[in-house]
This record gives structure tokens, C-alpha cells and sequence, in this order.
């Protein structure tokens, strides 16, 4: 991805992006936009809540714009809600497999998990991070890797538990059971803006 080098508490004022920095959010950290004039209260054109609702889903996911516009592009082909279909398919993404399985605090530290070698997907080694996983699909840890994710997940307070991953965290293992039902994902999420943005 381009990869973004600035303040990452912005992305989370400015949109809303929960997972910057751990999975405790700062309650003392304003909640209004950054900049001088943050806190001015405006009224948003069609246009702007459309740009927010796509940033926040993109930069959420950490993808950048022209493979996010792929995904909305595929989507938009299947049969079926093209909003949904883009989040799961963003759900079905490697880096957010191990993210939700909770051997990485951050899907930034998710992707470094990937692109560094310490996964394999039914047994064999895969290093891209946007990697979409199928039902039945297994996700180990590499034996000389074993100890470091142990301690990545003994640092994480809350441990996660979502209905369409089985995770074993005495084995490491991943199995994606299914593809997520929209109501399971983040209510948040304003995809219908985002189908809006691109007609």
C-alpha cells in the first residue's frame, strides 16, 4: 500500500479509524476533527459525506485507493449488495484474518506478520498481506515463529472472539470457517455512501 507516514491519531479523528495505535481507545483524545478549525460545526455536502464514509472503510483496512476501487469494482459485478460483498471481501483479507484472530495488535502489525514470512495458508508460505481467504482455508504460524507471536498475543488485553474465524491460540491456528454476514461487521461502516461516491 502507499504507505501513509503521517500523525495516525488524525485518521482517527478526522474518520474515525479505530485501530491506529492498540485496541484501547484514548477516551481522553478529542473527538473532534484536527486542525484549527476542527471543531467548527459545518454542515457536510453530499459530496464530503460520501469522501468520509470510503476513507474510513479504506484507511480502516489500510488499503489504498486504486485496490480499494478494485474491490468496489469486483464487487460491483457479483450478484448480491455490492456494499456487502466489498466488506467481506476486505474481511477475507489475510492482514485482517490475523488482526480479528488476535496475533497482531494493530492490522499494521498484521501486515508485517505477513509480508515477513511467519504465516502459512494451508501449509504453504504466503507472504501478501491482501491474500482473500476461502471458506475452509487454515492459517498456522511458522514453527521458528512461534514465540514471537505468543508474545504478541500475550499482550493484548482483549482478546476478540468473532463467529466466522475458529481461532486455537494454544496451537496458533486459523480456520475461516465462512464469509462474514453483513450485520456481524461494523455497523459503522456507511457502504451504501461509499457505492454512491463511485456512481
Amino acid at each position: 500500500m502507499a504507505k501513509y507516514t503521517g500523525p495516525t491519531n488524525k485518521l482517527f479523528r478526522n474518520y474515525g479509524v479505530k485501530d491506529l495505535s492498540n485496541r484501547k481507545l484514548t477516551t481522553s483524545m478529542r473527538q473532534n476533527a484536527s486542525g484549527q478549525h476542527g471543531a467548527t460545526r459545518k454542515k457536510n455536502s453530499d459530496y464530503a459525506l460520501q469522501l468520509k464514509a470510503k476513507q474510513t472503510i479504506r484507511m480502516t483496512y489500510l488499503v489504498n485507493e486504486k485496490q480499494f476501487a478494485k474491490y468496489y469494482k469486483n464487487a460491483s459485478r457479483k450478484t448480491g449488495v455490492t456494499g456487502t460483498i466489498m466488506l467481506q471481501t476486505l474481511e477475507s483479507r489475510l492482514d485482517n484474518v490475523i488482526y480479528r484472530a488476535g496475533f497482531a495488535i494493530t492490522r499494521r502489525q498484521a501486515r508485517q506478520v505477513v509480508n515477513h514470512s511467519h504465516v502459512l495458508v494451508n501449509g504453504k508460505k504466503v507472504d501478501i498481506p491482501s491474500y482473500l481467504l476461502k471458506a475452509g482455508d487454515v492459517v498456522t504460524v511458522r514453527e521458528s515463529s512461534k514465540e514471537y507471536i505468543k508474545t504478541v498475543i500475550e499482550s493484548i488485553d482483549l482478546a476478540l472472539n468473532y463467529a466466522w474465524i475458529n481461532v486455537d491460540r494454544n496451537e496458533l491456528k486459523i480456520t475461516f470457517d465462512r464469509i462474514p454476514q453483513r450485520e456481524e461487521l461494523d455497523p459503522e461502516f456507511k457502504e451504501q455512501l461509499v457505492i454512491e461516491y463511485y456512481s
